[in-house]
């Protein structure tokens, strides 16, 4: 239990800075398996997400801070499905960071710590292969040129992305 508080503290920053108008602390949905879901704020402002943190990490590297992803529902933006990766660290830039679901891979772009999809129709794509996958495998470059691989399981990933769903008013 002490794992989704701290990542529940984490995301609650990380929510924050990503554009929530709400002042208070996020509510957990539910614990499923290896995710944790979430709403936030209400009204308008409402978002709702689900997060994980890695499973396993590996890479050369002496310091890395949090490292975990988020899929986002933001109704009031009609944005559904957002992913982004927090590395704990910055990102090389103009490097690209690749996600592999049971052999399909996908390319994410980067901007300081954090990695997202070009365009929704790739959000949409990964969060599909994330509901009937396995595992994850998410690889990235550090500023100072450090790969990374963070492997991620995707059980319950599919009951809590039906929890915010259905916290945001919409069908999974």
């Amino acid at each position: 239990m002490a794992r989704h508080a701290l990542l529940g503290g984490l995301l609650a920053a990380a929510v924050t800075a990503a554009g929530s108008a709400a002042a208070q602390s996020p509510k957990v949905l539910g614990n499923f398996s290896d995710w944790t879901a979430f709403t936030d704020g209400s009204g308008r402002s409402k978002v709702c997400y689900i997060a994980s943190q890695p499973k396993k990490e590996q890479g050369k590297y002496t310091k890395r801070g949090d490292t975990f992803i988020l899929v986002t529902h933001r109704p009031s933006e009609r944005a559904r499905d957002t992913v982004e990766i927090r590395a704990g660290y910055t990102y090389k830039k103009n490097s690209d960071v690749t996600i592999s679901i049971d052999g399909r891979a996908f390319k994410l772009f980067t901007n300081a710590g954090s990695a997202w999809a070009r365009d929704q129709k790739t959000d949409t794509a990964l969060a599909s292969a994330m509901r009937r996958g396995n595992a994850m495998v998410i690889r990235g470059t550090s500023s100072r040129g450090t790969r990374t691989t963070d492997t991620y399981s995707l059980k319950g990933f599919t009951a809590a992305h039906r929890a915010i769903g259905k916290a945001c008013g919409l069908t999974s």
